[in-house]
């Protein structure tokens, strides 16, 4: 295994942490801001697995749209679950 390759499974395992703390944490609270901070923390761990399957398991494949797509719409999320906090406050 490389430095990349273990790079990208810290960044994921690292994301995956995150949402798991703040789904912990959201089930304490019931805070929104915090549902959809979770959901794109998730995302956002589905997206460094992609490149972790993209760079090392599967370097000849090109699944670059894919992981895109997953860690765009992750952003999007939280971006949304900012806009709704921002509104209700």
């Amino acid at each position: 295994m490389t430095v990349a390759e273990i790079i990208y499974v810290l960044c994921a395992a690292t994301s995956l942490a995150a949402a798991w703390l703040l789904i912990r944490y959201y089930r304490e609270r019931r805070t929104p801001l915090l549902f959809w901070s979770s959901l794109g923390f998730a995302g956002l761990a589905l997206h460094n697995v992609l490149v972790y399957v993209d760079r090392a398991l599967l370097p000849d494949a090109n699944i670059s749209l894919l992981r895109s797509v997953a860690g765009t719409a992750a952003l999007l999320v939280i971006l949304y679950g900012l806009i709704e906090d921002a509104r209700a406050s």
